[in-house]
């Protein structure tokens, strides 16, 4: 049971550390949306936007300053799209878009996740027409974010959806040449998707979820660095394991504090509290890094050998914290390394540190995978596809979500760096080793099976 006078002094503790609620997201389903009719289906969809999501951000704010808690962003994940897209086409695809960026507008929520499809055992004509949308939809969009589930630890992975996910990639980025490619970090391909992550890009709001439901992301690397920092410079003779223990303390204290403002944003609007994920998702702001926990713990240069056993050592208590915390933990709830996103990751990647390969090895432990990584505008299609297809080989074989966020930059070249802005942040673009070599392998396509380890009933 929640008691509000524990969480209270927690937040009191932890006020100067970066402690916020990092998202209250509004899962929506919108499947009683669909209409022969693509304007009837657009209209319905937007009213049913304004009329559900229409309190969202007053309550969060009102919450959040009742409690002394900033809730950063407000958003909304509805059904994947593509349902809504059977029996039409392109025009449909890019009218729905538009209808669910302006009816976002319109109620002030930040993103909006779900134009979605799940392709990892093959795709429909509803798949294929979203897909087909994409360049256009993320490059003319201000709030409307995509996600493609292309494998699953049962299916293996759909490597006809990975070739095409990574000709859109490179097509989404030259759609938003303007932007420095951005449209595609509203973009992530995923193996293993969740139904009910909060964070975007890639949340949307699966098929055995509630009409509408209320789910928290919490974040709070600032708050694991400087308990860690604290207890280091306090007990100077701390093992690791003493450290996992301070981790997984922090963690189940940051998680109640996030239950509270979801269970209460949850009552004003009605709806049922789904669940919390506490995901150490990291901001350029300096002490507020996934980063700097690996410097804290011992890695004087991100990427050095020891940086992935830190990172699953991380995750591992993070997800045990939480667990102790609620019955309602979910979503993804581990450590990001989004190399844009955190300023010591982005840091670390200029300085040459940190390559393409050690963030793919860290995927296999961390609660994603590799996220918000500037590349080279020329790189081929086929080399992105084969980047996906080794994620998301990761993911199917250690049945674990992973996922994939790739920024080809138009006109950029190694080592440039690229400023996005904002929660964004910059990052150097990285170098991708022996680009044009994996094209006879995606092209192969058909699917990688699910490994023997699928058969488990």
């Amino acid at each position: 049971m929640l008691r509000t006078d524990e969480i209270l002094s927690t937040i009191e503790m932890l006020h100067a550390e970066y402690l916020d609620v990092r998202t209250v997201t509004l899962g929506l389903n919108i499947d009683d949306c669909a209409s022969e009719d693509a304007g009837r289906m657009c209209r319905k969809v937007a009213d049913k936007i304004r009329s559900r999501a229409c309190g969202l951000v007053e309550a969060c704010d009102r919450i959040g300053n009742k409690y002394g808690i900033r809730v950063v962003n407000k958003r909304l994940a509805i059904s994947p799209a593509a349902t809504l897209l059977a029996g039409h086409g392109a025009q449909a695809a890019m009218a729905l878009a538009e209808s669910l960026d302006q009816a976002a507008e319109a109620v002030n929520i930040n993103l909006v996740g779900g134009f979605s499809a799940l392709v990892h055992k093959g795709m429909t004509p509803a798949d294929e027409v979203l897909i087909d949308s994409l360049p256009a939809v993320l490059s003319r969009t201000q709030r409307l974010c995509a996600s493609v589930n292309v494998a699953t630890r049962h299916a293996g992975i759909n490597m006809d959806a990975v070739r095409r996910m990574g000709e859109q990639i490179l097509a989404i980025a030259h759609a938003s040449a303007d932007a420095k490619g951005f449209g595609a970090a509203k973009l992530v391909v995923f193996a293993n998707m969740p139904e009910d992550n909060p964070f975007m890009a890639g949340a949307y709001l699966g098929a055995g979820e509630p009409e509408a439901v209320i789910n928290v992301g919490v974040s709070g690397p600032g708050v694991v660095s400087s308990a860690l920092r604290r207890r280091i410079e306090l007990e100077p003779g701390l093992s690791l394991g003493d450290l996992a223990e301070e981790i997984k303390i922090t963690a189940f204290r940051v998680t109640r504090v996030g239950e509270l403002i979801g269970r209460e944003v949850a009552g004003e609007l009605g709806v049922p509290m789904g669940i919390v994920d506490l995901s150490l998702a990291p901001t350029p702001q300096v002490g507020d890094s996934v980063g700097e926990i690996l410097e804290v713990l011992g890695v004087d240069r991100i990427g050095a050998p020891g940086s992935t056993a830190i990172i699953a050592m991380l995750n591992d208590a993070v997800k045990k914290g939480g667990a102790f915390a609620s019955s309602s933990i979910g979503g993804l709830s581990g450590a990001f390394i989004p190399v844009c996103e955190d300023a010591s990751l982005a840091r670390a990647a200029a300085a040459g540190y940190l390559s393409l390969e050690k963030l793919e090895a860290m995927t296999s432990v961390c609660s994603v995978g590799l996220d918000m990584i500037p590349i080279p505008g020329d790189t081929p299609a086929e080399t992105i596809a084969a980047i996906i297809a080794d994620e998301m080989a990761i993911g199917v074989i250690n049945n674990k979500t992973t996922a994939v966020r790739l920024i080809p930059v138009p006109g950029a070249k190694v080592g440039d760096i690229v400023e996005f802005g904002g929660l964004f942040g910059s990052a150097p673009v990285m170098q991708i080793r022996n680009p044009g070599a994996s094209g006879r392998f995606v092209r192969f396509g058909g699917r990688i099976p699910g490994p023997i380890q699928s058969l488990g009933n």
